[in-house]
């Protein structure tokens, strides 16, 4: 294997950063000892640029190249965005109803291809769901369904195989062509 490029960032399957490499897990480290890296990354990534520079913090991000292409949004080198949850409110749901019908049938039923799923007494039948004035047959108010969800973040990550990135830390450093 060659001599890797000072900053240069790889995929890495192992559970440990060789000798020469950092993971990129956005840790600071300290210019004095860093120099090289620090003149190749600089303050990109976070650090104070006095002391400390830091490096890419790659957990439970997918790399992206910077720039902009056709119908893209512009992303700059080093910007982070995404989350791994979130949180969908009403309004970001698509329209939907929920519904459930009535019936006085008898809820005795065994074969649930009826779709008989709130049915009436013995007979004479009897309103179970629903007062004197309602219909026979119909469908339930609103409020006899209770919302579903709880507003509880999901997760909103792309299909994913765990590996590490590591960033080198010794090399050569790049020359400008």
């Amino acid at each position: 294997m060659s001599e890797p490029f000072i900053a240069e960032i790889k995929i890495f399957a192992g559970n440990f950063a060789p000798r020469g490499y950092a993971f990129c897990n956005g840790a600071l480290l300290p210019i004095s000892q860093n120099t090289a890296l620090f003149a190749l990354i600089g303050t990109i990534y976070g650090g104070d640029g006095r002391s400390t520079t830091a490096l890419p913090d790659l957990r439970g991000r997918a790399p992206m190249h910077p720039g902009r292409g056709p119908g893209l949004t512009s992303r700059q080198l080093g910007q982070r965005g995404g989350t791994e949850t979130e949180t969908l409110s009403t309004a970001q749901m698509p329209v939907h109803r929920h519904s459930a019908s009535t019936t006085l049938q008898s809820g005795n039923e065994d074969d649930p291809s009826s779709n008989t799923y709130l049915a009436g007494g013995p007979t004479p039948a009897t309103l179970m769901y629903g007062d004197s004035s309602a219909s026979l047959n119909g469908t339930l108010a609103g409020t006899a369904l209770p919302n579903a969800g709880g507003s509880q973040a999901h997760t909103n990550q792309q299909p994913y195989l765990s590996l590490n990135f590591i960033i080198a830390l010794t090399g050569l450093f790049p020359s400008r062509s």
